[in-house]
């Protein structure tokens, strides 16, 4: 490959020089540098991202090992599952800023449910997938079993027949993740469809709250992943929003450090796309000089805020990595010419 063939970093070195648009650039800079030097990277997904299809970037990066690890909603767990098995049945709404609330009452007796400009459909999403889910429920009841909440969507997902698949598999970043067995954390996993559905057959009787492991166990666990993450060049930190798919694991270096008393590396990058404006009171449009002082991050940390739209933001980041990760020198060739 030439220096052309990488068109979106290309794009992003000639065009994004100042404000949000160099925060860009630079962040996009500073992850590469990170994972070429030997540097492993977390991400921390929270809003819709799955159902604005993320994983059409997100997929191919954790293939390339971009990607080393997730924090995810509940609900963006759950949500790549559907694209995959439920695709054709999404139907779109551009107009939605428009929209009266009769139109979506119609919407949900269609059996829909919208996500700002795109719906998922109940019956091809959530019925189908129950289907699959609840047995294993009940045989890990009937067990004893115990297992992490995204170990039972790892297992789901592939056990689904790929003659059933309707979105593209090479898009669907859950996937990827449980062939690759990347490390997730799901933190407050009972926010979301199926939290709420597994809390109806525990209610019932038909299936043990105990099979599912608990949040503090999902901490209790991440010690040892942070660990063996952040050996080496370390680990990063690419959050994408606010809210507990972001605070939860990047708790884990004061908590070991000042929980568990053990020696412990501070993430070695840090990175936050959100439209959520710094106020007080507002944690998630916090500063990352903030971190520094619950010893998360270090003064010497590469820090980035981008303050915009994610589902714009995060592909263009992906897809400049991905060609970097495709063609190392002519990666280095194109920085060198446009940046000296």
């Amino acid at each position: 490959m030439t220096p052309t063939d990488l068109p979106i970093l290309d794009f992003v070195l000639g065009n994004y020089k100042n404000f949000n648009a160099r925060s860009t650039r630079d962040a996009i800079l500073a992850y590469w540098k990170h994972v070429e030097g030997g540097g492993r990277m977390y991400w921390a997904v929270a809003g819709a991202m799955s159902s604005a299809q993320l994983g059409i970037t997100l997929a191919p990066a954790i293939r390339a090992g971009l990607v080393h690890g997730l924090s995810v909603t509940g609900a963006n767990l759950e949500e790549s599952l559907f694209r995959l098995v439920a695709h054709h049945g999404y139907k779109d709404f551009p107009d939605y800023r428009y929209f009266t609330k009769q139109d979506d009452t119609k919407i949900l007796a269609d059996r829909m449910r919208r996500v700002t400009d795109t719906s998922i459909p109940e019956d091809e999403a959530f019925r189908a997938v129950e289907k699959i889910i609840v047995p294993m429920w009940k045989r890990a009841s009937e067990s004893g079993e115990r297992r992490f909440w995204h170990e039972y969507f790892y297992d789901v997902i592939q056990a689904i027949d790929p003659a059933a698949y309707e979105g593209d598999p090479e898009s669907c970043w859950l996937l990827a993740a449980a062939k690759a067995r990347l490390p997730l954390v799901v933190p407050g996993y009972e926010d979301s469809t199926f939290g709420n559905i597994f809390a109806s057959y525990v209610k019932s009787g038909e299936c043990s709250a105990s099979i599912a492991k608990s949040g503090v166990e999902y901490m209790a666990d991440f010690y040892d992943r942070y660990q063996a993450l952040s050996e080496g060049a370390g680990v990063g930190f690419f959050q994408i929003g606010g809210g507990i798919a972001g605070d939860f694991p990047i708790c884990v270096v004061p908590s070991i450090k000042y929980d568990l008393g053990q020696p412990v590396k501070p993430w070695a990058y840090f990175c936050q796309i959100s439209d959520s404006t710094t106020s007080y009171g507002s944690y998630s449009g916090a500063t990352p000089n903030e971190k520094i002082t619950w010893d998360k991050l270090t003064e010497q940390t590469p820090m980035f805020v981008i303050e915009s739209d994610a589902t714009i933001v995060a592909p263009l980041v992906l897809g400049a990595l991905l060609e970097c990760k495709a063609d190392p020198a002519g990666a280095r060739a194109l920085i060198t010419r446009h940046l000296g």
